[in-house]
């Protein structure tokens, strides 16, 4: 006997699915269309509309933990770590470690005090407050740092801080959910113990996908089935880790880092890596195109107007807590580890550390049976509210203020400048063998040869002026020129491995020949 499909209750969880997909794509293509909404970010554009949308009551779906937590957060992570260069991170490692651990303890303790002393709130709904507001979300600060040229310094501190905050946060989250509920009590030796396990299986589980992935990659070369087991990878970290009691969050970053920074250089040639780096890019799009759209739609106006001094307490609290965390931890990176985080990125860092789609997730996710489990998220989400309108549509404005915005229209216009030389030197050489234009006459043929000369001429003189009024643009040269002997080094030890001829990897040896220009 068959089993009948039920066509009428998949057309109506299908149908709200499209309606956000088509109203979260078409804001995201106008914000790139429309002069006007250029200027503001994209996902907060779409929180607006999804504010509007709210406003006028139209609920498109439910926002469940689940959703954000187990379908959109992998990916979301995962895209972030793999475009994390390892060795930015590594220069950089011992402040995001601070303000990824430190700092998130005294945002916790920072937020939750405040809201006890001032509002009266039981300590432990207050933890829970401060645990999910302490996950920062700068996918909208880091968009404009890429638009606008921001340094990588300040863009890898703003990415590496919130790839290893949001594990900590999560992990402090799911250690202070129980004191409420009578199946936890806090000690700070048990607690401990607690955090480094859940960190530490999160970390080993995404060091084996991630080494065991890469090792697989080297044996084929098959683009789509690579970029496929990147998509199995993300997922299945997160899975397995929260499986078996650690942290998913983590190990997505951990994987995610491994495949970026290690597998793909190993195991995938240019163009496979050159596809899945697009894939990924445009999952992340997809994702945070529809995951900010719904934040803005699940607004309930009336409830966060109820609570306005809850969440005002939570407002300042969270802001003078990044403060300390920012300044503080930084001042002593920059004594400890000369880390030179000037004070104009540590105000970057600390007006940028916004809150969104995790900080939503873990409210969302408190039990029903928690006391003042609504006050929890009405706060949550007055807060990230607050965060995404106020500070990420001021952060534009604050970059130009402290003079941070980059050379990003420079650069573009010397890689236009690149790609229109090599783009006419490979025409010039076709035209060079004149045999395989046999039926073009000579003279016609002469002629489109010296126009083609004359446009090559004329790009090598623009491309000439250029660097020699940007001197900087020299290290770009230089950078992609090691970067590019590093992948045909790489793609060859690949190549021999596939054919045979070659039974295990070999490290490259022009890693050490591949420099970095000075960020700062």
């Amino acid at each position: 006997m068959g089993i009948e499909a039920n066509p009428v209750n998949f057309s109506e969880s299908l149908e709200p699915f499209l309606i956000v997909l088509s109203v979260s794509l078409s804001v995201a293509t106008l914000s790139r269309t429309v002069p006007l909404l250029r200027k503001i970010p994209y996902t907060l554009l779409l929180v607006m509309v999804g504010m509007g949308l709210a406003f006028i009551d139209v609920r498109l779906v439910n926002l469940s933990p689940e959703l954000i937590l187990e379908i959109f957060l992998p990916p979301l992570l995962f895209e972030a770590a793999w475009n994390l260069s390892w060795r930015k991170l590594k220069a950089n490692w011992f402040a995001i470690t601070l303000l990824a651990i430190i700092g998130v303890i005294i945002s916790v303790l920072g937020i939750s005090l405040a809201l006890n002393y001032f509002n009266g709130m039981a300590l432990p709904i207050a933890l829970l407050v401060g645990a999910a507001l302490s996950a920062t979300d700068p996918v909208s600060v880091v968009a404009l740092f890429k638009e606008l040229g921001a340094s990588k310094k300040l863009t890898t501190l703003m990415e590496g801080e919130s790839l290893f905050n949001d594990g900590v946060a999560v992990v402090a989250f799911l250690l202070l959910v129980g004191i409420p509920l009578g199946t936890e009590t806090f000690s700070l030796s048990g607690t401990v113990a607690h955090f480094f396990t859940f960190v530490g299986i999160g970390v080993g589980i995404g060091l084996a996908i991630g080494f065991s992935l890469s090792l697989l990659t080297q044996r084929f070369d098959l683009p789509f089935v690579e970029q496929s087991l990147t998509l199995v990878a993300a997922y299945g970290a997160y899975l397995l880790a929260e499986e078996l009691g650690g942290s998913g969050v983590i190990s997505v970053v951990v994987v995610g880092i491994v495949l970026g920074n290690y597998g793909s250089r190993i195991g995938m040639n240019p163009r496979t890596r050159l596809i899945v780096s697009i894939f990924w890019e445009f999952v992340a799009f997809f994702v945070n195109s529809i995951i900010f759209l719904l934040i803005g739609d699940q607004i309930r106006f009336a409830n966060l107007a109820s609570h306005l001094p809850l969440i005002g307490v939570a407002i300042l609290a969270m802001v003078l807590t990044r403060l300390v965390s920012v300044f503080g931890l930084s001042t002593l990176g920059n004594w400890l580890a000369q880390s030179n985080i000037r004070w104009q990125e540590q105000t970057v860092l600390w007006w940028g550390g916004l809150r969104g789609s995790v900080s939503i997730a873990l409210a969302l996710s408190v039990p029903q049976s928690i006391a003042f489990r609504q006050e929890l998220i009405d706060i949550v989400f007055g807060v990230v509210l607050f965060t995404l309108l106020v500070q990420g549509l001021t952060m534009q404005f604050v970059l130009k203020s402290l003079d941070l915005i980059g050379d990003q229209p420079l650069r573009q216009e010397y890689a236009e400048l690149v790609s229109r030389q090599l783009a006419l030197m490979r025409v010039l050489a076709k035209l060079e063998q004149k045999d395989n234009f046999p039926e073009i006459d000579a003279e016609l043929f002469r002629y489109k040869q010296e126009l083609v000369e004359g446009q090559l001429a004329s790009v090598k003189d623009k491309l000439q002026a250029l660097m020699q009024s940007h001197p900087q643009l020299k290290e770009v040269a230089a950078k992609k020129f090691d970067t590019q002997l590093l992948d045909i080094e790489a793609e060859t030890y690949a190549e021999l491995i596939r054919e045979g001829r070659l039974d295990e990897n070999l490290a490259p040896v022009l890693i050490t020949l591949v420099t970095e220009p000075d960020p700062s």
